[in-house]
C-alpha cells in the first residue's frame, strides 16, 4: 500500500485497467480534484501493490461531515447545542472510501485480484491514515450488495458496522426507442407518463437538443438551473462549482440534454448524462422552477433522454440516489447500497452501530417509505 494525493501521480493506463466501463474513471476523479472543492474534500488514492506491481486503486476523500447528515436526530440535536460552545462537535471528520458524487463506491482492481483479497489490508491502512488525519470515523461509502461477501467479513474481523444507504436507481432499456420503452411499462405507469407529457405539451412546445462541450455562454445558463434544483433537494452532500461543470463538460463521456422555450430561447431544463460503454448515467439535472403550471420538466427531459440513449445503443440507464418518486414512476429498480463504518471512540461506535440496526429505506426517505408500504 502507498498513498498519493493526486490522480496525476498514477499512470493513466493503470486507471484505464482498474476502472473499465461502465465505471467512472480517471476523467471523473480528475474533474473533481480540479474543481475547487478543497474546502469540502481532501482527495487521496491508495495504490495497492503486489510486490513491485500495482494491482489496484482505492479512491478516498476526507470530509468534515455536518453532524446532521450522520447522527440520529436525537443525538444530532444534542451535538448542535454543544457545538455552539465546542464548534468541532458540529462536524464529524470522516475518511471515506469512494467518491463524493458517484452512485456506487468502487475499489478499482486488476483482473486476478478480488476485493476480498485486499479489504482487510486496505482497512488497516485506512485506520492509520484516519488517525494521521484526525478523522475518528471511517466509512466505505455506498458499496453495492454484490460487494457484501467481500466487505461483511470486516464487521467480524475489524469490528465495523453495516449501515443501509440510499439505494441507487437503474433501468434496463429495451431497444426500439421511446415507444418501446413505453410499451414495456405497466399500464398504470404508461398511462400516467403519457398524461404528464400530454399536459406539459399542451402548455407549449420545448426545443430539445443534445450537445457535447458547451461553450462558456451555455455553461453560464446551465449552472443557475443546477443551483435551483440543488436547493430543492432534501439531502446535500457536496456543493459543486461552475469550474466542475467546465471541466466535466470537456470530457468525451459527457452529453447535455437541453430543453429551451422556442419563443424566447430561454433554457428551462437540462440533464447531464455520461455515456460509458452500454450504460448511460443521469448525473445532474437543472430545472426552471419559475415556470408556472404543470410543465413536468423532468418527464420532458426523460423522454428526450430515452430517445437519445436508445439511439446510441445504451441498454442500461442509471439515475442515482434520491428523487425516488419520479424514478419509481418511470419504473427504475432500486439498487441496494451499504456503508461500512467504524468510529474510533468505542462508546460512539456502539451507539452508531445500535442506531444503524433501525435504519431502513423507509426511515431514510419519505418516497421510499411509501413504496415500502405499498409493497407490504
Amino acid at each position: 500500500m502507498r498513498w498519493v494525493s493526486s490522480v496525476e501521480e498514477i499512470p493513466s493506463d493503470l486507471w484505464d485497467r482498474c476502472f473499465t466501463p461502465p465505471l467512472e474513471g480517471l476523467w471523473w476523479y480528475r474533474a473533481l480534484e480540479r474543481s475547487g472543492l478543497e474546502s469540502q474534500f481532501t482527495f487521496a488514492y491508495a495504490i495497492l501493490e503486489r510486490g513491485a506491481l500495482p494491482v489496484g486503486i482505492a479512491p478516498t476523500f476526507l470530509m468534515d461531515v455536518p453532524i446532521d447528515l450522520v447522527a440520529p436526530p436525537a443525538i444530532a440535536s444534542i451535538l448542535r447545542v454543544a457545538g455552539a460552545v465546542i464548534p468541532r462537535l458540529r462536524y464529524q471528520r470522516t475518511l471515506f472510501v469512494g467518491s463524493p458524487c458517484s452512485d456506487e463506491g468502487t475499489v478499482g482492481l486488476l483482473p486476478g485480484t478480488e476485493l476480498a483479497d485486499v479489504a482487510t489490508i486496505l482497512h488497516d491502512a485506512l485506520t492509520i491514515r484516519a488517525r494521521q488525519a484526525g478523522a475518528p470515523m471511517i466509512v466505505w461509502k455506498d458499496f453495492p450488495d454484490t460487494m457484501s461477501a467481500a466487505l461483511d467479513p470486516l464487521c467480524a474481523s475489524r469490528g465495523l458496522f453495516k449501515l443501509v444507504s440510499y439505494p441507487g436507481t437503474r433501468l434496463s432499456l429495451p431497444s426500439g426507442g421511446f415507444e418501446a420503452y413505453l410499451q414495456a411499462l405497466t399500464s398504470s405507469h404508461r398511462h400516467n407518463l403519457r398524461k404528464k407529457l400530454r399536459r406539459s405539451k399542451e402548455l407549449g412546445e420545448l426545443q430539445a437538443s443534445i450537445i457535447q462541450r458547451p461553450d462558456q455562454a451555455l455553461l453560464s445558463e446551465l449552472f443557475p438551473l443546477f443551483l435551483q434544483t440543488y436547493e430543492k433537494g432534501k439531502t446535500k452532500f457536496e456543493h459543486l462549482t461552475p469550474r466542475f461543470f467546465e471541466l466535466i463538460a470537456a470530457e468525451d463521456t459527457s452529453y447535455f440534454i437541453l430543453l429551451r422555450n422556442p419563443q424566447t430561447g430561454k433554457l428551462v431544463a437540462f440533464m447531464l448524462c455520461f455515456r460509458i460503454g452500454s450504460r448511460v448515467i443521469n448525473k445532474f439535472i437543472g430545472l426552471d422552477y419559475e415556470l408556472s403550471g404543470h410543465w413536468f420538466l423532468y418527464f420532458r427531459l426523460w423522454e428526450q433522454a430515452v430517445i437519445w440513449a436508445s439511439s446510441v445503443g445504451a441498454t442500461d440507464f442509471q439515475s442515482g440516489q434520491t428523487g425516488y418518486r419520479a424514478k419509481l414512476d418511470l419504473e427504475h429498480r432500486l439498487v441496494p447500497l451499504n456503508n461500512y463504518c467504524q468510529h474510533r471512540q468505542p462508546w460512539l461506535h456502539r451507539l452508531f452501530a445500535t442506531v444503524a440496526k433501525s435504519i431502513t429505506w423507509a426511515t431514510l426517505d419519505d418516497d421510499l417509505s411509501q413504496q415500502t408500504a405499498r409493497s407490504d
